[in-house]
């Protein structure tokens, strides 16, 4: 823009001013380029003729828009200069009273001379975690933002607090460690943060004093480092401190103090533990009376040297150093008060012999007396040749001893801060640091000496490193962005840093002329002129030649040289100091002993004395100067400095009359320009200040846009194009790759044309809502006279209606008179035509129904006739054809009974019958062919394995040999050794095996030959018994009847035997393969270490007894483990029984599976039976008589399976008994040869009694039948058709019948496992064929019972060896399958314990490569601590086996007592059935149904697995299907059975334990709402059910009739529900805390930020906070949370505390307490944020709010008084938002607002800003008018509201309505060993 268009009429401008330094005006005329005078008007209408000119005056700054005044950040003006700057400063300081503004990366704070609440807990708590730019500022976002900086990038911060004495720059850093300790307070209980803090009164007392600009100044500079740990938490901290003003010791100007520990001591000298340091007033001592004002307003020495003393103490200053800290602080002042009088001659002097002050002094630090006294006055001269004492005049004396007491109290100084360091020093490692540089700002007086050429030469340092870290982020901003860049110029103040410390700079001369023997001050100044005379920055004043200017980058500051030389020897004379250093107490020496003084080494050497003395060398640190020392410390600072990231804080003091909130603007710009604001406004100036992110220009400045321009989806280029059409110089703005940067000024002019167009559519707007009025007037108008006219033509128009209606109602009258008259005459004519119709009619109706009546009754006389005929003619060929049919089928049933006849008696079917077993017997063969070439196969593979281990092992030793450790090596080689052992005896025992195979193969092959050779026998018998048959089927066709019901009767028992046979055979494969797997498990147990597979069918085995069965399970653990300690040996087994922990809990869930599926078999099995027992009894009632033969058969074979099973038992004992055994070798074989034996010997005694029991009980039973089968016989004799034809049927369907029971009986037996295809299943049905049609043979010739006998011995001397043939089979099998799986385990342990080896080896090779890179002494303590891990692993291992070795001892003991009750109640049944008769019928006893009492008992070994179970390794979803809180539950029903069985130990251990167990849970999941939330909800639920059953009657008003019933009996649990309410109350403290932490991150971006009203928020400025350097870009920035988000995540919490059964009213008052929680952080952050506190986020706040309470009553928590909690939301919300102007307003404001305290609505009004220029500023005189409006309310003392306020919490009792005694008990928690009672 030209200068015509920038300064043009109604500009705003800014003139220079003497009293105000800047004055606004305004141009009254447009102004030409080249014009001489700019025609001004000021703000009070004053004209004014502004001349400017080349040489006069430049055009005046141009004043920024309305809209930016009073910004957060000065960068975010348009116009960035030094009016600006101060106009701004002013504004916020004023009005609403900001004393923090941003400018750039520096943080200005002005002194307010008035304690604010803005440095609470809760502000702490609200900046924490806070980006810089999005809070206002504030000391504690500085902080925050370095502690971010340093956590982020990995890199040491430090803020540099600099600014003038009574600035504020103590106060500052003070708030700036407060922070830093409250957001990293120390994890450890060393409280370090707490011993920072405690510095700070130390310092203050003895650094700090009054002087005219502050009461607490600081008099020293310090630079703390705070060290954090990794988890960047305080961990220690170092303190150093720079040039201390020791002359303050020994001079104070007027109205000024000493150091207040001065004044401390002399405030408290009254009391007793003072009394020894002999002091007074303050009044009474030299050094602290000289300002003549000893007392400051408001201060009270006396309490802050209590606070002084309490924080020696906590920082670990023992009471006898305090004590000598103060004496020697109290000597300082009786040393000023030493009166040292002249002699006579003036050159000499001395002090009175009776100086009581002395005689303290000397009291007090322990020297002697006259010594001290001699050396005051005189001093040492020390030559070449000799040694002098010469006097020294009173002035010479009373300048030594100032000087001595500046030394002794800097001495002092540096032991306190030494110790303070030692105090907070740590051993820990320091991660990282954050420094806090307190020092003095740029410093000019009247008289300026040599501490303030000091100060600011440490100003003029620091001013350098500022001005580069400016300009450094400055650029790159800009590379960043990628913008094109030219170098900026900055001022550098190097030159000036050369002329103080360069060579033959000021410092350096200074040194040399202290060098000189008697060098002055003005010979110095002299060395200046001459040698700095052309320098720009040095000048010589024209009126002094003892004084000199140097120009500094603040200002010109004149130095006088008086002192200089004196101040920078500080000399002190070394005979006081051996004085002091002989003191008696041990402090006072060691203050001045030097560091370097150490004891001179001995010598062999021989001493040889000089014949001259040598005079000793003075100390190396009297050397040095303090200017040179100064130089030496602030390079050091500068060092620390240039390795840190800094952090900028320039304190600014308003006026110097110290009252509040007055701003001297004179006074405000010296400092401004001094500390460096306005350089960096300068710089920022200089390039492109004004930054916009493109999003937020589009939103801003998108009303300057076309329509057409909007829709363009690419907002960049849309952004492009406007400013190119706006802004003609494409130099004023650059396009970066995320911002848009401008020029001075162009924001301004983006801002006037913004206005103008709101401007221009105002105007529209105003134009059409007046047209809309006019109109709207016109037609209100037009209305009035339609609405005249409509009522006129109304009433015309009702008299015409009214003279049509006479009318029409005449014309009604005549048409119904004629009408009526007309219709009487028609009526009597049409009735009499009617009457004459209807006779007519009837007569002949009645004529035509009697005809009808006629016809019918002939029809019916035809039917019956015709029907009879037809019924008489069917009947006759029914007749005829059923005779016919039976003569048929007769002839047809005779023919089929002679061929089935022939049939049965052909051997051809019994050939096809035999072929089966044949076939598979050479089937069988060939498998044992098989396995024999697969066991050889695994032998080779298993010499090859064995090869290639030993190949691993010898490639292992070698790799061994080659890392060289020795020990190690060893060790390894053993375990190796014992390994090969193992594998040798394993080898040789699978050898042992094979030949033990061998044996047993070649005997079981004779046995088949010899079964052959009887197959062959049985052969020829069964022809020579067909022949037999043949010729007696030939002599007894005459007794067929007789036979036919022999053959019936044998049929029937044959049956049965075959049933019996069945059993039998099914007992004895279930004991094979108990075998088997017997077998199985001692092979496991032998080469796997750990856990080991159960049987399949162990369970099914143990539920053949009638008891509950037992798991084996930890029974062979239990084994496993002695085996394991036994043979490895305790140490070793401990490490692979850890192997077996880890596996447990696998192992147990399989367990769970298989006695799932063990019930299910055992219910389809008892399916089985009971639909066979139903078939059996739907049989007819002609086999009733076989049913009771096949009951007493029943019972026979009962008792025989008892004697089976007690053989059983003693083989599973024989065999758990030697498993146990450490021998074997032997085991295997002898197991096997007792099962033989005891199948032998059962088979024989099988036989017998079968032979005895079929000849008595066949004999007995067919008699029977033949004596009931003669009156059938009999009966049936009459019709012999009938009874030949059915019998044959009843024989075939008897046949089907029986072979569909075999069928569906071999369906339910498992033959997979021993015939995979099935044809041994078939083989044995076939013998069974045989075997029936051999018996229905002989039944068919044996005419007498004595022939039954023999037929029964044939059937059981030919089928039970066969079926022997097939057991032996089934055993050869099950034994090789036993032998693959053996080899196949022991190759599959040697290979995992190899790869195990090779892991170990691998660990201890990097062990042994890290201990060989370590240190000697690190690799011990690493060795240490390896050890230390190593026992502590051993000894938990070990713990843990102990542990389960007692649990499984418990476990067996238990099992020992319930089988010795199983052998009891066995011996007394055995006795029972002895006792019974033998005839009678076995009676089932049926369980009674039992009514459980809601009680649960356990064994008292079992509670610790019932609180792992229940409490501490539950999760919630486990339970979430079943009854809420059901753990409490169950707790409960076992605090009830403990309470009826009387246990008070019981109950007290299960209370205690449940308690600490749920404390233990909670504890480790401090931070899982879904958790903490379930134990909240079954805490209170087992609190209420303490309450509900313990028989108060005030608890049970509710209660059932069986509750009450339930109530506890002996024990009053009233104490242990207090300890539960108590924990309730600890638990949902804790939910509290973990939702908290949950939403709080949520709830400033979901209620303040985002925009749940789309693009109603406007858009401002942010400034240079929010660049990218001051934001974690690389992880994309805090996350943002919309409004849904937290709203989802509170129904989140709802639905879990719902779904864990939390009572209602506990839940309401969670939501209330979260409620608090969004409304506190809302508030908080919207007092402290200026960009939210506009109309248009108080609608989105509104909104937001509404959503809320919306969401409160869509969960029917309106009553929880959640939706108060939110009022002070909705009242900022709504004085957002309300007219602000009027007096009507404020009273309108005081009463909305009834939830807000006065300091809030005046904050809020203060921080109101406006998005637009249509919107108004609250003015002051509305804030002051609210301020002093009297209100009766009672506000707090803060400004915001406490975060963490808990509300009372309140368990309201909750009775439950679900009885105890049906409470179900998932399966899933595995509570197994829990009763029901």
């Amino acid at each position: 823009m030209s200068v015509n268009e920038l300064y043009a009429k109604y500009t705003r401008v800014w003139i220079p001013d003497p009293d105000h330094v800047w004055r606004a005006a305004e141009i009254v005329r447009d102004y030409k380029e080249g014009e001489p005078v700019l025609h001004l008007t000021l703000e009070d209408e004053t004209p004014l003729e502004y001349s400017v000119g080349p040489k006069s005056n430049s055009l005046p700054f141009l004043r920024n828009p309305d809209i930016l005044v009073g910004e957060n950040d000065l960068t975010a003006l348009s116009y960035l200069h030094e009016p600006a700057v101060l106009h701004n400063l002013k504004v916020r300081f004023l009005e609403p009273n900001h004393i923090y503004t941003y400018c750039g990366i520096v943080l200005v704070a002005i002194n307010p001379y008035e304690q604010l609440h803005i440095y609470g807990e809760e502000v702490i708590r609200a900046y924490s975690g806070q980006n810089m730019g999005d809070m206002d500022p504030h000391i504690f976002a500085v902080a925050e933002e370095a502690y971010k900086q340093m956590a982020r990038d990995e890199r040491n911060q430090s803020i540099i607090v600099s600014g003038e004495s009574g600035a504020g720059k103590t106060v500052s850093a003070k708030y700036a460690m407060r922070f830093f300790a409250t957001v990293g307070g120390s994890t450890s209980d060393t409280n370090v943060e707490e011993k920072v803090l405690a510095s700070s009164p130390i310092m203050e007392a003895i650094g700090n004093a009054k002087t005219t600009r502050n009461d607490n100044s600081s008099r020293f500079g310090k630079y703390i480092q705070i060290g954090f740990n990794r988890q960047y938490r305080i961990i220690g901290a170092n303190m150093r401190t720079y040039l201390l003003e020791k002359s303050r010791v020994v001079f104070q100007a007027e109205d000024e103090r000493n150091y207040h520990i001065f004044y401390q001591l002399c405030a408290s000298a009254s009391l007793p533990e003072y009394k020894d340091l002999c002091l007074t007033s303050a009044e009474d001592f030299t050094f602290t009376s000289m300002g003549e004002n000893i007392f400051i307003e408001g201060v009270n020495d006396a309490a802050d040297l209590e606070k002084t003393r309490e924080a020696f103490t906590l920082l670990g200053i023992k009471e006898g150093n305090q004590s000598s800290i103060f004496k020697v602080i109290a000597s300082i002042l009786h040393l000023g008060n030493i009166e040292i009088c002249s002699q006579r001659d003036g050159e000499s002097c001395h002090i009175l012999k009776d100086d009581l002050h002395l005689k303290h002094f000397c009291t007090l630090l322990g020297v002697e007396l006259k010594q001290m006294e001699h050396w005051l006055c005189h001093r040492k001269l020390i030559t070449a040749t000799e040694t002098y004492v010469k006097n020294m005049s009173t002035k010479q004396a009373e300048n030594a001893r100032d000087a001595l007491a500046k030394h002794i109290y800097a001495r002092m100084f540096d032991w306190i801060v030494e110790h303070i360091n030692k105090a907070l020093h740590t051993s820990s490692k320091q991660h990282s640091f954050i420094g806090v540089l307190d020092i003095y700002g740029f410093e000019t007086f009247e008289v300026n000496s040599f501490e303030q050429f000091c100060i600011n030469y440490a100003n003029e340092k620091l001013q350098q490193q500022f001005n580069s870290h400016v300009f450094k982020l400055e650029q790159e901003e800009y590379m960043k962005e990628q913008i094109p860049w030219t170098l900026i110029d900055f001022y550098d103040n190097q030159p000036c840093i050369d002329l103080i410390e360069a060579r033959l700079g000021v410092l350096d001369l200074l040194d040399e002329e202290c060098r000189v023997p008697k060098g002055t001050d003005e010979n110095w100044a002299q060395k200046l002129y001459k040698q700095h005379s052309v320098s720009a920055h040095f000048q010589k004043p024209r009126m002094s030649n003892v004084s000199f200017i140097i120009v500094h980058f603040a200002d010109k500051v004149e130095y006088q040289s008086e002192g200089f030389l004196e101040k920078n020897r500080d000399t002190v004379y070394g005979e006081q100091i051996n004085i002091l250093k002989a003191s008696e107490f041990q402090l006072v020496a060691d203050l001045f002993h030097d560091k370097d003084d150490v004891p001179p080494p001995k010598s062999s050497r021989v001493n040889v004395r000089p014949a001259k003395t040598t005079p000793k060398a003075p100390n190396k640190e009297h050397k040095k100067t303090v200017g040179h020392q100064f130089r030496s410390s602030l390079h050091l600072l500068m060092e620390t400095l240039n390795a840190t990231t800094p952090h900028y804080v320039r304190c600014i003091k308003p006026n110097d009359l110290k009252e509040p909130f007055m701003f001297d603007s004179r006074r405000a710009v010296q400092q401004l320009r001094a500390c460096g604001v306005l350089e960096t406004i300068r710089i920022s100036a200089a390039g492109y200040p004004s930054r916009w992110t493109y999003p937020d220009f589009f939103n801003r400045y998108r009303v300057l846009l076309k329509k057409s321009e909007m829709t363009s989806p690419d907002k960049k280029l849309v952004c492009r194009n406007l400013l190119e059409t706006l802004i003609k110089d494409h130099d004023m703005f650059q396009f970066g790759k995320t911002k848009i940067f401008f020029r001075a000024g162009q924001v301004a002019y983006l801002e006037k044309l913004r206005a103008d167009r709101f401007r221009t559519a105002c105007i529209k707007i105003q134009k059409t809502v007046r047209g809309w009025l006019q109109r709207l007037r016109y037609r209100k108008v037009r209305k009035m006279a339609v609405t005249l006219q409509r009522y006129g033509r109304g009433y015309l128009a009702r008299r015409h209606a009214e003279f049509l209606r006479q009318t029409r109602a005449a014309l009604l009258c005549q048409k119904q008179y004629r009408m009526v008259r007309d219709r009487r005459v028609y009526l009597r004519v049409r009735r009499a035509v009617v009457t004459i119709q209807a006779f007519t009619r009837g007569m002949f109706t009645r004529r035509i129904y009697q005809e009808f009546m006629l016809h019918h009754k002939a029809m019916l006389i035809q039917k019956v006739v015709r029907g009879w005929i037809q019924r008489r003619r069917f009947r006759r060929a029914r007749d005829a054809a059923i005779t016919i049919q039976c003569l048929f089928r007769r002839v047809q049933a005779r023919r089929r009974l002679k061929q089935l006849k022939v049939e049965a008696r052909s051997a051809e079917r019994l050939k096809s019958l035999n072929s089966g077993m044949e076939n598979k017997i050479v089937q069988l063969q060939r498998k044992m062919d098989d396995k024999s070439k697969e066991l050889r196969t695994q032998n080779d593979q298993l010499l090859q394995v064995n090869n290639k281990l030993q190949k691993q092992l010898e490639q292992v030793k070698s790799q061994q040999g080659e890392a060289g450790g020795g020990a190690q090596l060893s060790s390894l080689q053993e375990e190796l050794d014992r390994l090969r052992q193992e594998l040798q005896e394993a080898t040789a025992q699978r050898k042992r095996t094979e030949e033990e195979h061998r044996n047993e193969k070649t005997g079981l092959q004779l046995r088949v030959e010899e079964l052959e050779k009887e197959n062959a026998l049985l052969k020829s018998e069964k022809e020579e018994m067909n022949h037999r048959i043949l010729q007696q089927t030939k002599s007894s066709g005459e007794d067929s009847g007789t036979v036919s019901l022999m053959e019936t009767s044998l049929q029937a028992e044959l049956d049965a035997e075959r049933q019996r046979y069945q059993n039998l055979l099914k007992q004895m494969t279930t004991v094979e393969q108990r075998y088997d797997n017997l077998k199985e498990e001692l092979s496991m147990s032998k080469f796997q270490p750990g856990h080991r597979r159960n049987p399949s069918n162990q369970s099914s085995l143990e539920s053949d007894s009638n008891y509950t069965s037992i798991s084996t399970s930890e029974v062979g653990d239990t084994e496993d483990s002695i085996q394991l300690v036994e043979e490895m040996g305790l140490e070793k087994a401990a490490m692979d029984i850890g192997v077996f922990m880890k596996l447990q809990k696998r192992v147990r869930e399989l367990e769970q599976e298989r006695r799932r599926l063990q019930v299910n078999l055992d219910k389809m099995e008892e399916l089985a039976r009971s639909r066979a027992s139903e078939s059996r009894s739907s049989t007819s009632e002609q086999e009733t008589a076989d049913l009771a033969y096949n009951n007493l058969k029943r019972q026979e074979l009962e008792s025989e399976n008892k004697k089976l099973k007690k053989d059983l038992n003693e083989l599973r004992k024989s065999i758990s008994e030697r498993a146990s055994e450490n021998d074997p070798s032997n085991e295997l074989q002898d197991s096997y040869n007792l099962l033989l034996s005891q199948l032998r010997s059962a088979n024989e005694e099988l036989e017998g009694r079968k032979e005895e029991v079929l000849i008595l009980r066949t004999q007995i039973v067919s008699a029977a039948h033949i004596q009931e089968s003669k009156q059938p016989i009999q009966q049936s004799s009459e019709a012999p058709e009938v009874s030949e034809d059915k019998e044959p049927v009843d024989s075939e369907e008897a046949l089907k019948a029986y072979h569909g029971l075999c069928e569906s009986k071999n369906t339910l037996q498992d033959w997979c496992p021993l015939d995979e295809d099935g044809e041994l299943g078939l083989a044995y049905l076939g013998l069974k064929q045989v075997a029936r049609s051999l018996l229905a043979a002989a039944s068919s010739f044996s005419s007498s019972s004595s022939t039954i006998p023999a037929v029964t011995s044939l059937y059981c001397g030919w089928l039970l060896p066969m079926t022997l043939l097939c057991v032996t089979r089934m055993l050869l099998e099950a034994q090789l399958q036993t032998q693959s799986r053996q080899h196949g385990d022991e190759l599959e342990a040697l290979h995992t314990q190899i790869e195990l080896l090779r892991d170990d080896i691998e660990k201890k090779q990097e062990i042994l490569s890290f201990t060989a890179s370590l240190s000697p002494e690190a690799r011990v303590e690493y060795s240490v601590q390896q050890e230390i891990t190593r026992l502590t692993n051993d000894n938990l291992d070990l713990k843990e086996l102990v542990e389960k070795l007692e649990k499984n001892e418990r476990k067996l003991k238990k099992q020992l007592r319930i089988y010795m009750k199983k052998v009891q109640e066995l011996e007394a049944e055995a006795q029972t059935s002895r006792s019974r008769p033998a005839m009678s019928r076995q009676v089932t006893v049926q369980r009674k149904e039992k009514d459980f009492e809601g009680m649960l008992e356990y064994y008292k070994e079992d509670e610790a697995l019932l609180f792992r179970t229940l409490i501490t390794d539950i999760r919630p979803n486990t339970v979430s299907a079943t009854v809420p809180c059901l753990p409490a539950y169950i707790l409960f029903m076992c605090i009830r059975h403990a309470d009826y069985v009387n246990d008070d130990q019981k109950v007290e251990s299960l209370l205690t334990s449940t308690i600490n167990a749920i404390k233990k849970v909670l504890k480790k999941n401090n931070e899982d709402f879904e958790m903490t939330s379930f134990w909240l909800a079954n805490t209170s639920r087992l609190l209420h059910c303490l309450k509900q059953y313990s028989g108060d009657e005030a608890f049970m008003t509710q209660n059932t009739g069986k509750q009450n019933e339930h109530c506890l009996k002996n024990f009053d649990l009233a104490e242990y529900r207090q300890v539960l309410s108590d924990l309730s109350i600890q638990i949902y403290q804790q939910l509290i805390k973990v939702a908290e932490g949950i939403i709080q991150p949520m709830i400033v971006s979901a209620m303040l930020e985002s925009e749940s009203i789309p693009s109603l928020a406007g858009v401002k400025t942010m400034g240079y906070r929010n660049r990218s350097s001051s934001m974690d870009v690389d992880s994309g920035g805090p996350p943002t949370y919309t409004l849904q988000a937290l709203i989802r995540q509170l129904g989140q919490f709802h639905g879990t505390m719902r779904d864990h059964g939390l009572d209602p009213e506990i839940v309401g008052q969670v939501v209330r307490q979260l409620f608090h929680c969004v409304n506190a952080v809302t508030l908080n952050n919207l007092l402290l944020r200026k960009d939210v506190c506009s109309w248009s986020n108080g609608m989105q706040l509104r909104y937001n709010t509404s959503q809320m309470e919306e969401w409160l009553r869509a969960n029917n928590l309106s009553q929880s008084k959640a939706a108060e909690t939110l009022e002070p939301i909705i009242q900022a919300a709504q004085l957002l938002q309300v007219k602000k102007k009027t007096t009507q307003d404020a009273e309108a404001i005081c009463s909305l607002c009834t939830a807000l305290s006065t300091q809030q609505i005046v904050k809020i009004l203060n921080l109101y800003t406006p998005l637009n220029e249509f919107e108004e500023r609250v003015s002051v005189s509305f804030i002051r008018s609210i301020q002093t409006r009297p209100q009766q309310r009672h506000d707090p003392p803060q400004l915001l509201m406490d975060t963490k306020h808990m509300f009372p919490v309140l368990f309201p009792y909750t009775p439950s309505a679900l009885s105890l005694e049906t409470l179900h008990i998932p399966a899933s928690l595995g509570l197994d060993f829990l009763t029901r009672v």
